[in-house]
């Protein structure tokens, strides 16, 4: 080992040291070492450590119970090394479930702790340099730290001299350990990987791109990239009250039933959302205003996690008393791309979400519940009955939260307005913006906005629903630290036989009277500008962009190989799209959802066309092909769009996107990222 790589190593080990680590070498935790606590390599958890942990942190339990946890804890069998981490990660989170036998003879059920988080200093705290581990094979991770005996963070370094080290290398190195040492990464919480001079931390199946940065100790200074990148990741997250944090409330395991995915919040979503909890408690005191504020977190950065863990944490604070949330969009795709992403983390909820299919269900959702829930809706379902001017009251609690996506969006408001009969001698009758009917249905809610984009300085609306920014995490930064890339623009011009005067009044107007519409209700308005759909989807126009497409992606594949998608005006014009793309490339063309390289994703009917009825699927048939367009070695390469698949979509192969729709504003912002 070089004395570079040394250098960078014993900086680390110092750095633990500053925050409350005892540092160790790898020999004295050896078998035969100083402070041994394992009798041979092939053991990776410090027995006697764990052993005293458990007794001190559970003095009421018998020594064969504690004989029993520490048991379970170090026999957690499954053949995947995921799962057998997802069990373990439950164990320390949640506890082990033990019987145990108590001084006067009875049993009782007890649940022990193996880690105390809410006293940082009853744990044990290690740092362990070059740890000795055999496997498949004898392997030496650089750094692991250990509390109360368990290898939670295996950190793997390399020179900032060496141009064959890279960061990279170190990530590859850790894949190395998955395959050839996996008993010691079935206690892994963390990894981390640096040069000295960067550093990013991810997961057990944090691919490359998802290893992030953590740029600040304290959550208000942002260290500059490339400066003290170690040593500020480290403060930053093993400072041991932050890192008991982390691993409680911000480490979660997606599982759509056959893959999982374990997830870390990044720096931006940690200290927001310990923000936003400190805020909500504020805003839903007897003597709070309601606003717990905005979080504005440019598309990209993982909205939808960070309003998951925020979820989660409050739903652990004991000052919300087990509160409810109604979680508000304003389309039924975006509430169930929502919805999934927390149906498929709801551990870290510890309960089930629920979606409200009608009023009614929503009404009986939420009227006289005593406490709990995670409700999903669309904000529409507020209205109240026709005719009505307010909506019965369904709560007078003080800890439900109300949790706004896209909170900026002209509908949430208290606006009043008119709003004309549908014949000739029909009155006019008087709405209002939806915040109204949220407040008169649940008067004492409290209200938090999360949203892509920045608030303009002249919307009242937003700032007097949910209040001020909590926290600001812009598209600069975002860029900085690799959570967004960088896009590219190229003008590809096919031109419409159209005035040029009219063309950018009829795409305005459209945007602003469809803005916030279910799809199928905008696909009926289209009808209204039927002469654009009709310029815009001639036959001889199609023809063209079929080409251009195609010559385009291809050239695209040889120098990057990737995914494509191609966002239309109308569903009419994604089907003819198709029918011209697959005559110049037949290859490309399946029957089958799971053979092909290209697919038309969008809504439809029975009452559709024959032409179409192959490209409307059931919500697991989208389901499927999504998850084909997400896997980078799956055939499919491109798929055909109108209004599915804009927003809340992430699919990191997918490089180039081709617009044949006029977009503009947020709306083109999130379906970009």
């Amino acid at each position: 080992m070089s004395m570079i790589e040394s250098d960078v190593e014993q900086a680390a080990l110092d750095w633990f040291e500053q925050i409350g680590y005892t540092p160790l070498r790898g020999p004295d935790v050896s078998p035969g070492g100083t402070y041994a606590g394992r009798e041979t390599y092939s053991e990776v958890v410090l027995s006697e450590k764990l052993s005293n942990a458990i007794q001190y942190l559970n003095p009421q339990l018998s020594p064969e119970a504690v004989e029993e946890v520490y048991r379970r804890v170090t026999r957690v069998d499954h053949p995947a090394l995921i799962e057998r981490n997802r069990a373990f990660h439950k164990l320390l989170t949640q506890g082990v479930t033990v019987e145990n036998r108590r001084s006067d003879g009875t049993i009782r059920s007890e649940l022990a702790r193996i880690i105390d988080f809410k006293h940082f200093d009853k744990n044990e705290w290690l740092i362990v340099n070059q740890f000795t581990v055999i496997g498949q094979t004898e392997r030496r991770p650089d750094l692991v730290v250990f509390v109360n005996g368990l290898p939670l963070v295996v950190l793997e370094l390399k020179s900032p001299a060496d141009e064959k080290a890279t960061l990279n290398g170190a990530f590859q190195q850790l894949q190395t350990y998955k395959a050839e040492i996996s008993s010691l990464l079935t206690y892994n919480e963390i990894l981390v990987v640096s040069d000295g001079i960067e550093a990013r931390a991810g997961t057990l199946t944090s691919s490359w791109e998802r290893f992030q940065p953590w740029r600040t100790v304290d959550g208000e200074t942002i260290a500059p990239k490339g400066v003290s990148e170690l040593e500020t990741l480290l403060r930053g997250i093993f400072a041991p009250e932050r890192f008991l944090d982390l691993l409680y409330s911000f480490i979660v395991f997606e599982s759509d039933g056959v893959h999982i995915d374990k997830k870390m919040a990044a720096y931006h979503q940690y200290h927001a959302v310990n923000k936003a909890v400190a805020t909500t408690i504020a805003a839903s005191s007897l003597d709070g205003d309601q606003r717990a504020g905005v979080i504005w977190h440019t598309q990209g950065s993982g909205k939808s996690l960070t309003m998951l863990f925020y979820a989660g944490k409050i739903i652990q604070d004991q000052a919300m008393e087990n509160p409810t949330f109604v979680i508000l969009t304003d389309r039924n795709d975006l509430d169930e791309q929502l919805y999934g992403t927390f149906s498929r983390c709801q551990e870290i909820l510890r309960q089930e979400p629920v979606r409200a299919g009608e009023r009614a269900d929503l009404e009986i959702l939420l009227k006289n519940r005593a406490s709990g829930g995670v409700i999903f809706t669309t904000i529409q379902k507020f209205l109240p009955p026709e005719g009505a001017a307010e909506h019965q009251v369904l709560s007078e609690r003080h800890n439900i939260i109300f949790i706004a996506d896209e909170a900026h969006r002209s509908q949430y408001g208290f606006s009043m307005h008119t709003i004309k009969g549908k014949e000739p001698d029909e009155e006019e009758r008087i709405a209002y913006g939806f915040a109204k009917y949220l407040r008169d249905a649940l008067p004492n809610a409290s209200y938090i906005g999360f949203t892509g984009t920045p608030i303009a300085q002249s919307d009242r609306n937003t700032r007097a629903i949910f209040g001020e920014y909590i926290d600001v995490y812009d598209i600069h930064r975002s860029v900085e630290d690799g959570a967004t890339v960088r896009i590219y623009y190229e003008a590809r011009t096919i031109p419409l036989r159209l005035n040029e005067g009219e063309r950018p009044q009829i795409n305005l107007r459209f945007d602003e009277v469809t803005e916030g519409k279910e799809p199928d209700e905008k696909e009926k308005l289209k009808t209204k500008w039927g002469r654009m759909e009709a310029l815009i989807g001639a036959d001889d126009r199609i023809e063209k962009v079929a080409a251009d497409i195609v010559e385009h992606f291809e050239q695209r594949q040889e120098a990057l190989e990737g995914k494509a998608m191609v966002v239309c005006m109308s569903r009419r014009i994604c089907v003819a799209l198709y029918q011209e793309i697959v005559k110049l490339r037949p290859e490309w063309q399946h029957v089958d959802d799971d053979k092909g390289a290209i697919k038309v994703v969008m809504t439809g009917s029975a009452k559709d066309g024959v032409e179409w009825q192959q490209h409307i699927r059931t919500k697991k048939g989208n389901e499927a092909i999504a998850n084909r367009i997400k896997d980078a070695s799956d055939p499919l390469k491109m798929v055909l769009v109108c209004d599915m698949w804009l927003t809340g979509f992430d699919v990191p192969c997918l490089h180039t996107m081709y617009l044949d729709k006029s977009m503009q504003g947020h709306g083109l912002m999130q379906a970009i990222a």
